[in-house]
């Protein structure tokens, strides 16, 4: 796993990031991606985004599928290992790639594995600290921000500062801050589908939560997180903004908020 408790050196030229989009950004949610392309050029980086990268593999691996994930994380390794940095803008596939592919593969594929995970961060822990240059300061039209820490994120890499600290440097924004940050949401990936109930009260204590801060937007790093929450929130008439925070750190608000587009 990344410490990405203190600044870490980088290369002086440009380093090489391999952006590794996701599934729900690429299907649900392209403006991340894009936001995300544009904040590693901004902080130096030079991107490539594989052109076959796929799923990582975390549904089947969670699901039991072994044989399945070992698949996926095979054919993602070949896609990353030739960049310098891996990047995500998610949590739970950030996690995914740097903590359980070494542990489901074996031989010559775990090196190869730990050798990709060495060198793969979130996006926000990535921007934070490690990219080459610091984020030019942008404009967003609200300062009435709440963040959620996904669960993944959050216990799995220890990002929780640096989401907060860029959002005030780069956007002038202090986090208005959870009554209880660090309980999950009750996406949970499958454990939605498997336990609707006890999902869907769960998100409704995080949105109760939100609301009480009296923050007008919730942002976060993990999209399967944001969908869920902005599908109850519309659900429960909330009028709560959902959006991924390298949307405003991108200072681009341009797409209709998460669950309003259509």
């Amino acid at each position: 796993m990344n410490d990405v408790s203190s600044d870490q050196s980088v290369p002086s030229e440009r380093p090489t990031v391999a952006l590794f989009i996701t599934c729900l950004v690429d299907l649900f949610r392209p403006s991340v991606g894009f936001a995300s392309l544009s904040l590693l050029q901004r902080a130096g980086c030079e991107v490539v985004i594989p052109g076959q990268q796929t799923c990582c593999g975390q549904p089947a691996y969670n699901s039991g599928d072994y044989r399945g994930a070992r698949a996926l994380a095979r054919q993602t390794l070949k896609q990353l290992e030739a960049a310098d940095y891996v990047v995500v803008p998610s949590g739970s596939c950030a996690g995914m790639i740097s903590e359980h592919y070494p542990r489901l593969l074996e031989g010559p594929w775990r090196e190869r594995a730990l050798a990709v995970a060495a060198k793969t961060y979130e996006l926000n822990a990535f921007l934070h600290s490690v990219a080459p240059a610091r984020l030019p300061v942008v404009k967003v039209k609200t300062d009435s921000v709440a963040y959620h820490d996904g669960c993944a994120g959050l216990r799995e890499l220890h990002v929780r500062k640096q989401p907060r600290e860029l959002l005030h440097s780069v956007c002038g924004i202090t986090v208005k801050e959870l009554q209880q940050p660090e309980v999950c949401c009750g996406f949970g990936g499958t454990f939605c589908a498997k336990m609707p109930q006890i999902s869907a009260r769960m998100a409704d204590n995080k949105l109760k939560d939100v609301q009480a801060s009296q923050a007008q937007l919730l942002c976060g790093g993990d999209m399967g997180c944001l969908l869920s929450l902005a599908g109850r929130a519309s659900r429960n008439g909330q009028p709560i903004e959902v959006r991924h925070v390298a949307e405003l750190l991108s200072g681009d608000l341009s797409a209709p908020a998460i669950g309003k587009d259509t």
